[in-house]
Formats: C-alpha cells, sequence, structure tokens
C-alpha cells in the first residue's frame, strides 16, 4: 500500500469526509455497509501543480496483475462515506476503485449543514476543466498503483452523473461510463461551458444512463432531448428510466433510495462494463 508522510496524511484525513455528510443525517437504517476484508483501502494524495489531490481508493489485496480502473465520480456531498462504500463494492468485484475529492480546492461539502450552502459556497465555484484534469490525474495515479489504464472505466452519481458524461467525451479512451441520474442540460457560462445533451451526438465511449421517471431536478423532457440527441452519433450509448424511482435512488442511506431501481441499475452497470471490455479478471 502506497505510503504518506505524517503531515500529508493528516491533510488527507481533513480533506476527505469520514462518514456521511452532515447535510444527510440523519442516515438511514438501510444504508448498506462493505466490509474491506480481502481489500486494500486509504487515502491517496495525487500530486498536481496546484496542490494535492485527495481520493479515496479501494482494491483487491492481493491481485495477480494490473487491475482495471473505476473512476467514480461523487455525489454533490463529496466523497462522504456512501461513495467510499461504493468503491468497496467495486473491489470487492476486482476493480481498482478510486474516487478524488474533486472540491478540494473549493471546500469541504461533508461539513455543510444543508445542500444550499453545498451548492452555494462550493459547487457553483468548481470549473468543469478543473474536473477533468484532475480525473485525468487520478486515471494517471491509478495506473502506477496497480490499476490499468487501457482498462478503464467511469461512474457517477447525481453531480457526478452529470461528470460522467463530460468526462466520457474528453477522453475517448475510456471502455465505457456509467451516469447515475445526472443533469443532462442546463446553462452554459464561463465554468460549464458545455452540458451533456450538447456532446452527446459527438461521444466516442458507449455511456450508460440510469434515471428516475419521478426526478424532480430532471425532467422527462430533458432525457428524451438527451435520447435525441444520442440517436445522432454512434457511440451506442442508452438511458433506462425506472418510472416509479425519483432522484439519487442508489442512495442507500436516504429516503430517496429505491431498492429495486438501485439493485437493477447495479447489475445493468455490471453487464454493461463486462459488454465493453470491462470485466475484472
Amino acid at each position: 500500500m502506497h505510503r504518506f508522510d505524517p503531515p500529508r496524511r493528516n491533510f488527507l484525513k481533513e480533506a476527505l469526509a469520514t462518514g456521511f455528510a452532515l447535510a444527510v443525517q440523519p442516515i438511514s437504517a438501510a444504508s448498506i455497509i462493505t466490509d474491506s476484508h480481502d481489500l486494500d483501502t486509504g487515502l491517496a494524495g495525487i500530486a498536481l501543480d496546484d496542490g494535492i489531490l485527495p481520493a479515496y481508493f479501494a482494491r483487491p489485496r492481493m491481485p495477480s496483475g494490473k487491475l482495471p480502473v473505476m473512476l467514480v465520480v461523487q455525489e454533490i456531498f463529496g466523497v462522504h462515506e456512501h461513495i467510499r462504500d461504493i468503491c468497496r463494492r467495486l473491489a470487492k468485484l476486482g476493480y481498482l476503485a478510486i474516487a478524488p475529492e474533486l472540491y478540494f480546492r473549493q471546500g469541504n461539502p461533508a461539513e455543510a449543514s444543508d445542500i444550499a450552502t453545498i451548492i452555494n459556497t462550493i459547487v457553483s465555484k468548481v470549473p468543469d476543466t478543473q474536473v477533468m484534469q484532475d480525473l485525468d490525474a487520478t486515471l494517471a495515479w491509478a495506473n502506477l498503483h496497480g490499476g490499468d489504464a487501457g482498462h478503464a472505466a467511469i461512474t457517477g452519481f447525481c453531480w457526478g452523473g452529470r461528470i460522467i458524461w463530460l468526462y466520457a467525451s474528453h477522453n475517448p479512451n475510456l471502455k465505457a461510463g456509467i451516469a447515475w441520474y445526472g443533469k443532462l442540460v442546463g446553462e452554459h457560462g464561463t465554468l460549464t461551458p458545455s452540458q451533456p445533451v450538447d456532446i452527446a451526438a459527438t461521444l466516442k465511449v458507449p455511456v450508460l444512463g440510469l434515471y428516475g421517471g419521478q426526478d424532480g431536478s430532471i425532467p422527462q423532457d430533458s432525457v428524451n432531448s438527451m435520447r435525441q440527441a444520442l440517436d445522432q452519433g454512434h457511440s451506442h450509448s442508452e438511458i433506462v428510466v425506472y418510472p416509479g424511482a425519483g432522484h439519487a435512488f442508489n442512495a442507500d442511506y436516504r429516503p430517496s433510495y429505491n431498492a429495486s431501481a438501485a439493485q437493477d441499475g447495479w447489475q445493468r452497470m455490471l453487464g454493461w462494463l463486462a459488454s465493453h471490455d470491462m470485466k475484472a479478471r
């Protein structure tokens, strides 16, 4: 396992959430907790030109070779316990899963008491170009620490679901992407020059989009617009809508959790990975 000196490790512990984000308390009894048995898990410090990018990783303890890489992109709440658990679930299946804290320059969302504060003081200041570069750096780190960047995919949730579409456009060498209820349309600005619907027709990477039919923040007309844009391209991407599910239906620690949609979505994700040369070896 990669070692860090005490000052760096202390920095990583402070920069990454421990437990669940404050804004989502209390935690549902349905919350899934995956153990670390037979896994190496820990904190990574990824060196960038402007600082150290904190990340949480999980991987099989004694792999027989280089591992396929799963980039895991955080919800709006950052890399808190749910995202760490997603990494452990993927590691149990044979992946090197790594989740970088993509807001680390702007603040720690786990410490904010409500979603509005996270959006106004942190998320609204995060440029898409910065996120793309940080994900590039994360993939490069994984390639040097037991992962195979030539067999890499990406998945993300909520805020991260939108990022999956954009990073799939940014990095055409990915094998696949899986976007869980990420916004597809929105305003254009200096920090967000493109939206997923804008790049759908030119995608090369096959992306599976998983959406809730009762999601008040992602209306079905935007999902239909995305489907139409994807139909103009050749990425063979797909969108699945669960009619009875709302936003964050995979978030088992929140009231929004929809077990049937979440379980079906997880199996569809694994099937998508397997069919695009990303089955763990």
